[in-house]
């Protein structure tokens, strides 16, 4: 992991097109294409990381879509974004994740600790056939993106949910949703609260930028991890969290879009704020998107139950 708006193999979407709309808000699909395809190593910032196992509410978003604009090839099939359950059939993630696809991309929901590792083993026994690949690690689901995504530079809207069916998600893992802030709830902790709050950051996006004889490389992806970060600053829909090392924090990076930002806010794991995006190399700094916010809570009250 490391830090942002990063989406992980999206195709037809350059780095400086979405550039336009955000810092970066790049896709685990287009960090593919733009830097290799990801292994199925760690993600998330490669210091001060661990495997996150245990938090099976965090999940991948995986699609398929046409690649080449030519029916007689396969159609893409990647893990793309990160996001998160909050509840039995609704899936968090980010707008630009969900966003600018060709006309025949379908979205999967996947609750795998391992979704590039799934995909590599299904690709094997189903070659060329991109709907069972991806229905081998995830269920799909239908998108809905906040409809006044991309917004301005107040808001961006940049929120979107994954609607699944409860009963295929509940057949294949065992998870509990993540609890949702109450409104206003960043604001009532202030600038000190919020300093000594834990943070946690979560997703399966690469690790931060490798210096090499080709330039920068970000190695990884595909696992679901975990880090701590820590509160840098706050205004009516952002929260910044710090990424740097020497303060103990990991962070986030590309393919992280969507994924959670953890509180722990009087004894309970709170989801506080979703990736966005960040600087490029990911070292320094995860620009989050509060869900405490009256847009985001907006948007999510048609989807899933609030405090």
């Amino acid at each position: 992991m490391t830090s942002h708006s990063f989406v992980s193999h999206r195709p037809g979407s350059s780095r400086s097109a979405r550039a336009t709309r955000r810092t970066l808000t790049l896709t685990a699909a287009t960090a593919a294409v733009l830097l290799g395809a990801a292994t199925a190593a760690s993600g998330i910032n490669s210091y001060n990381a661990t495997a996150a196992p245990e938090r099976t509410e965090v999940g991948a978003l995986v699609a398929t879509w046409d690649n080449d604009d030519d029916p007689a090839t396969a159609d893409r099939v990647a893990w793309v974004c990160s996001g998160t359950m909050v509840d039995a059939d609704t899936f968090l993630t980010a707008a630009h994740c969900t966003s600018d696809w060709p006309d025949n991309v379908r979205f999967y929901v996947s609750l795998e600790q391992n979704v590039q590792a799934g995909l590599d083993e299904a690709a094997d026994r189903f070659p060329d056939r991109p709907a069972d690949i991806a229905r081998s690690v995830g269920v799909e689901g239908v998108a809905h993106s906040d409809p006044e995504y991309p917004g301005n530079s107040a808001d961006s809207h940049d929120i979107a949910v994954i609607e699944v069916a409860a009963t295929e998600m509940a057949e294949r893992w065992s998870f509990s949703p993540a609890a949702l802030p109450s409104a206003g709830e960043l604001d009532r902790l202030g600038p000190r609260g919020l300093d000594a709050t834990p943070f946690v950051v979560a997703g399966y996006g690469t690790q931060e930028a490798q210096r090499g004889p080709g330039g920068h490389t970000h190695p990884g992806g595909g696992v679901r991890m975990k880090a701590p970060v820590s509160f840098n600053a706050l205004n009516k829909t952002w929260v910044r969290l710090a990424m740097t090392a020497p303060q103990g924090n990991g962070g986030a990076c590309y393919g992280d879009s969507g994924g959670p930002n953890f509180a722990t806010i009087d004894g309970v794991r709170t989801l506080v704020s979703t990736t966005i995006t960040g600087d490029s190399p990911c070292y320094a700094t995860n620009v989050t998107y509060r869900l405490d916010a009256p847009g985001a809570r907006k948007f999510l009250s048609p989807f899933v139950a609030l405090p």
